[in-house]
Parts: C-alpha cells; structure tokens; sequence
C-alpha cells in the first residue's frame, strides 16, 4: 500500500528532491563567500523554479508569483530594515527570491502528495512533538533563549490545526527548518540575539521559524484566489454590458409592431 501511494506520489517527490537538494548546495556554495558567485547562484535558482513550475496550473503559478514578491519585501523589511537577522554580505542574496517560490511550490507538493496525505496524522503530532520539544529547550535550557521561537510556535499551533490549508503548513515546516538549519550552521545568515521588535530573545534560527512561511503560504494562497476572482470578473465585463444594452423582450417586440 505505501509503495502505492509512493508511485502516487513521484511527480510531487521529485519536486521535494530538486529543492531540498538545490537548498543543501546553493547554502553551500555560499558558504564559500563570493558575491560573484552568489549573483550565479541566484541565476540558476531561477532557471530551476521556472523549471518546475512548466508542469504547474496557472493557479499554482500565480500563487508562486504572490508568495515571491511578498517574502521578498518581507525579507527587506525583516532583514535589510529591522536587521532581525543578518546575511553574510548584508544584502538580499540574488537567489532568495526564487528560493522563497521554490519552498512555496514544495510545501504545495507535499500538501498534495498521497503518500502525505496518507499518514498525515502521524505527520502532524511527530513534527508538533518535536517542534513543541525545541520551543521548550529554547526557554529552559539553550545558551541564548528563544523565546520568540515560542511565541512563532504558539502561532504555529493554529495554522496546523485549524487552518484552510493545514497540509501546506505541515509542508512548510520540513522544507524551512531544513533551509533555516543548513543556513545558520554555514554562517550564511545569522539570527540576532534579541529581536528587534519585541526585543525578546530568539534561537539561531528561531524554533517556530515555520510560522512565518505560513504567512507567506497564506498570503500566496488567498492572493491568488483574489485575483483569479477578480479576472472572471473582467472576463464576464463585456457579456453583462451587452446583457445591459441589450432592450428587453417586450420593448423588441412592441418595436417590431
């Protein structure tokens, strides 16, 4: 049976694979700490996303265009204005913003994959169990505190277990704790120690980062919806004007008398 839901599932793995994979290099290559080779890198982060997303609906795509342009002014607010965490050449990496789609169009991938869906359960409450654990070590044990991972993780709680989209949060925790793990251990980004808005102490990376990306995902998700409405509405424009001019019945066949 899991080998069914496996097969089910290959389109949706491979696009797992292609990401979790250009994550571990391109974190690596920067690593190396050449701006030049950064720019590179950003260049091929977006070949790969445009790659992925030829097999995608228009729908998907959209909400990959939305999630990309709303991280990426969060990650100039975040990072480049409040300096909540800092990037080794204090910039915006060139690949970060279709690293940002790329996460998007995985954590959908694996909202969607049977094999996902399939245990999703077991899913859930092992990620929430150990997500729990490291919020609690964050505040009782860890060197620097991270209480602002607690707060993101309370945050989190909901998105999961009463969210529209709960399978696309759950996603997002693998794909940006695997990102936000890799990241901090290579020195590419650097969370501070206190955060500067509610000058709390946070983790390197917080624990409850996830929750941020399903701010993201939702704005990705309820964006999209909006406008799509919103373009059956233009579509429909002409049809109803013509409907409007058009005289009514009566008012035809008294003409025609």
């Amino acid at each position: 049976m899991t080998w069914q839901y496996i097969k089910a599932s290959i389109h949706e793995l491979i696009i797992v694979g292609i990401t979790f994979g250009s994550i571990a290099l391109c974190l690596y290559f920067d690593s190396l700490h050449d701006l030049a080779l950064q720019n590179a890198l950003g260049k091929c982060a977006w070949v790969v996303l445009l790659g992925l997303l030829v097999w995608e609906t228009a729908l998907v795509r959209l909400q990959v265009a939305i999630a990309v342009l709303f991280a990426t002014l969060g990650e100039h607010f975040a990072s480049g204005l409040m300096q909540g965490y800092i990037y080794y050449f204090h910039n915006i990496p060139a690949y970060v913003p279709p690293g940002h789609g790329m996460v998007y169009l995985t954590a959908v991938a694996l909202a969607r994959a049977p094999i996902f869906q399939a245990f999703y359960r077991p899913i859930r409450w092992g990620m929430l169990s150990i997500m729990g654990l490291w919020s609690l070590w964050g505040i009782t044990l860890a060197e620097r505190g991270d209480w602002v991972g607690m707060l993101l993780f309370l945050a989190y709680l909901p998105c999961v277990l009463w969210g529209r989209a709960p399978l696309v949060y759950l996603g997002a925790f693998f794909v940006t704790t695997h990102l936000e793990l890799i990241g901090t251990a290579l020195g590419t980004w650097t969370w501070v120690a206190s955060d500067p808005i509610l000058s709390l102490p946070q983790g390197n990376p917080p624990s409850g980062v996830a929750a941020w990306y399903c701010l993201v995902d939702a704005v990705a998700m309820g964006g999209a919806t909006w406008l799509t409405a919103q373009w059956q509405r233009v579509r429909a424009l002409p049809a109803r004007i013509r409907s409007a001019l058009t005289p009514p019945v009566w008012v035809q066949a008294a003409a025609e008398d």
